[in-house]
């Protein structure tokens, strides 16, 4: 009798887990087709109560997002926001009701997300999701990422490391480090000199060698010594730098020294400059250059 017992139990056992497991692959299938569905191929409309819980929640600060109406306003963001959408679930699993999903997205921000106008940009985030399942139905959902990561990449938040690399190239500027200066350009760099500066004949240089050949080789050639000082750097949004600063030069055909107050806009992106604006006193400039 407790053998059979024993046996009964183990089969009952063995059943449940078979159940449970069942049903977990099930959530999981269902899970990723449908989210597939909906960022990929922007069917919007598949956020209905066939595959999510009427009362479902979306875990958010300052407060929860509840129900489909307001989930699928939420996610009408993404499709409206971005075109070339790319959404990859990277692993999935789950134990329970609890599903959690490794996830990557790629887009292209060309319209309104969040209220916030098409910057171009393109946006390259992963982050991870725990949900719960109800009836095979999703009910409930947490998202996990680094924000700021995409804050950044929209161009809304500055990268922390702009500055720094402004500061490293006006450093390898006064120790004549023209490599290094060159080396923190983009390939595509867009120069610009200021209107009236002589040098703004040449503008836009693109490129790191037409900034040396069209401008740091003049620059050198004509001055007895040409120097940056009073330096100050301002962090600014849409990943800019703002320095403001003096030129201390010295022309050499002339004799002429000048001391002109100068300001430089730099636009960077993944840690190279890729846009540069001179302004500057001109005056001073041509002034110097008269005998």
């Amino acid at each position: 009798m407790k053998k059979s017992t024993l046996l009964l139990t183990i089969a009952f056992l063995s059943l449940t887990a078979f159940a449970q497991k069942n049903n977990i692959d099930k959530d999981i299938k269902m899970y990723a087709q449908v989210w597939d569905d909906i960022v990929n191929k922007g069917e919007i409309d598949l956020i209905n109560d066939k595959n999510f819980d009427t009362n479902i929640v979306m875990v958010s600060s300052p407060e929860n997002i509840v129900g489909i109406d307001a989930f699928k306003a939420y996610y009408q963001n993404f499709i409206t926001g971005f075109s070339d959408r790319k959404f990859t679930v990277k692993n999935i699993f789950g134990q329970g009701d609890q599903l959690v999903k490794h996830w990557h997205f790629t887009g292209k921000h060309t319209g309104d997300f969040f209220g916030i106008p098409a910057t171009g940009n393109t946006v390259d985030i992963e982050g991870v999701t725990i949900a719960k399942m109800k009836n095979g139905k999703i009910a409930k959902e947490q998202d996990f990422l680094d924000s700021s990561v995409m804050m950044q990449q929209l161009g809304l938040v500055s990268d922390p490391n702009n500055v720094a690399v402004i500061d490293g190239l006006y450093n390898a500027f006064a120790t004549g480090d023209v490599p290094s200066v060159l080396g923190a350009m983009d390939a595509n760099i867009v120069w610009n000199e200021a209107e009236g500066n002589k040098l703004a004949k040449g503008n836009p240089y693109i490129g790191p060698d037409a900034v040396l050949n069209g401008v740091f080789g003049p620059l050198i050639a004509e001055h007895e010594y040409f120097k940056v000082a009073d330096i100050q750097l301002h962090d600014m949004s849409n990943n800019q730098v703002l320095a403001t600063l003096r030129y201390d030069a010295k022309n050499k055909a002339t004799g002429k020294a000048y001391n002109a107050q100068v300001a430089h806009l730099w636009t960077l992106k993944d840690g190279k400059i890729t846009a540069f604006q001179q302004y500057v006193d001109t005056k001073k400039l041509a002034d110097s250059e008269k005998k």
